[in-house]
């Protein structure tokens, strides 16, 4: 047997309450999700944080599908005279615009923009395809990376690149966007309370803070656990803003030639930032089972005795075959510890340990990440046992985060009573709508509007900054 490694396995995690942007960064690069690149503001996604990427993209991807919607790919390289068509999208973006000004040797005589987003390729390509009603809708995404030129980057969180999914959408009349609209939004809220086990706020963002060239966006905000919010996924509806300066046109039924209506929606690996902020602790990870790379490590102890490994080999097999991802580690050059402290790092839901006496019982000794209880399960019904255990951790962690949610949210009538709640969760404050009261709150306090819920009821007459009369209710936080 090779020797073992003595080594300390984690060097240090800043403790959250000292330091939770360090934790972050700490929890980021132990756990090897990514590494730094040469250029400023990228990242290199490693097997386990891509792993984690692509369970995401499968989760939405088949949504995406089942609600009639087909995967295309398009350029990345945009010429600048495609985003000067829509004056608001490209003011919007300008600021964030990477530039390729020479090809070769050869000084390109039209700048070509590395997208930050999609809407002009697509909406050239949609005034080709779209001639007729009977062409309508077109319901498209890609997968792909964009690029924004930040000046303040963090790993998943913000980067000059990232990867996501852009949804692109073309439809006949104004009511049948909407309806798209919406439908993704409640898309993006299924699969991070259901799947990522991450609670969030929908509503529909300000004026302010929209997508530049929207009628309309909405959003499902998340609240880390430093009471600040995350932006998790927003959902367009642009009307026929994209549609007349393109020249997107049908012919209805009537004969009579009509502006199309479009949408756009979009989340990206800042989900993955959500993740770590939102379930993670001074050991690591903790991953919902539903998009964790391995959802149980096997353990062998004591695999000098006669019959562990072989046990602990079936047991993989038994587990692999009912549709579980589970790891065997069957390292023998570092110890048990070091194992068991990797694995918690990493976050794997359930760790499994087989050892002589667990097979004379008749049971796996198993630890739950979530809650770092210790118990057993039975070795002759492990594969029932064990998903009951992997549902009870995906739900718990969203009661958890639930729980941590609503008790960092709070109604708030004074605006000394925003001030003082923003400062570690949400603000649900009556507004005028007047975006001068935004700015206000944002320049004194630090936060922004994140968005308003779609039940309007109010709490209180007047606007919680002016003192105005109000009737749209908004939340309030910092934000990432």
């Amino acid at each position: 047997m090779a020797k073992e490694q003595k080594q300390e396995f984690v060097q240090h995690i800043t403790p959250r309450g000292e330091n939770f942007s360090q934790w972050y960064t700490d929890v980021v690069v132990q756990t090897d999700l990514m590494d730094y690149t040469p250029v400023r503001g990228c990242m290199a996604m490693k097997p386990y944080g891509n792993r984690i990427w692509e369970l995401i993209q499968q989760e939405l991807d088949t949504r995406f599908k089942d609600t009639g919607h087909e995967n295309v790919a398009m350029p990345m390289l945009i010429p600048e005279s495609l985003l000067l068509k829509e004056a608001e999208h490209v003011e919007g973006f300008a600021p964030e615009v990477a530039w390729v000004t020479q090809g070769g040797n050869e000084v390109l005589q039209e700048r070509l923009a590395v997208r930050p987003t999609s809407e002009t390729i697509f909406c050239t390509m949609f005034s080709r395809w779209v001639q007729s009603w009977r062409d309508l809708p077109l319901k498209y995404n890609q997968w792909c990376s964009v690029m924004r030129w930040e000046k303040t980057t963090r790993p998943f969180l913000r980067t000059s690149e990232f990867w996501w999914q852009e949804g692109h959408t073309v439809h006949a009349t104004a009511e049948e966007a909407q309806e798209e609209t919406l439908l993704m939004l409640e898309i993006y809220r299924e699969v991070c309370e259901e799947v990522l086990s991450i609670p969030v706020f929908r509503g529909q963002k300000s004026d302010k803070e929209k997508f530049a060239g929207a009628r309309a966006t909405y959003s499902v905000e998340a609240m880390m656990q430093d009471g600040k919010a995350l932006q998790a996924g927003t959902s367009h509806n642009f009307g026929t803003n994209f549609s007349v300066p393109f020249n997107i046109q049908y012919l209805d039924k009537n004969g009579t030639l009509q502006y199309c209506h479009e949408t756009s929606w979009g989340v990206s690996t800042r989900l993955i930032g959500a993740i770590i902020m939102t379930h993670g602790d001074e050991r690591g990870l903790k991953l919902p089972p539903r998009i964790a790379p391995f959802q149980a490590v096997i353990l062998p102890i004591s695999v000098h005795k006669g019959g562990v490994m072989e046990k602990a080999q079936e047991i993989y097999e038994t587990l692999k075959a009912a549709g579980i991802r589970v790891k065997l580690d069957d390292r023998d050059n570092v110890s048990s510890g070091w194992k068991f402290n990797e694995w918690e790092l990493k976050g794997v839901p359930v760790r499994l340990e087989i050892g002589p006496r667990d097979i004379q019982n008749g049971v796996a000794s198993c630890m739950r990440r979530d809650t770092l209880e210790k118990g057993t399960l039975p070795l002759d019904d492990l594969p029932r046992a064990l998903k009951a255990l992997l549902d009870d951790i995906q739900a718990n962690m969203f009661a958890i985060a639930s729980d941590f949610t609503q008790a960092h949210t709070r109604l708030v009538h004074t605006y000394n009573e925003l001030k003082e709640q923003v400062q570690g969760g949400y603000a649900k404050a009556m507004w005028c709508g007047e975006r001068a009261c935004e700015d206000k709150i944002k320049d004194e306090t630090g936060a922004t509007s994140r968005n308003m819920p779609f039940d309007q009821t109010p709490h209180a007459d007047t606007c919680v900054c002016c003192g105005k009369q109000a009737d749209r209710v908004m939340y309030f936080s910092k934000a990432y």
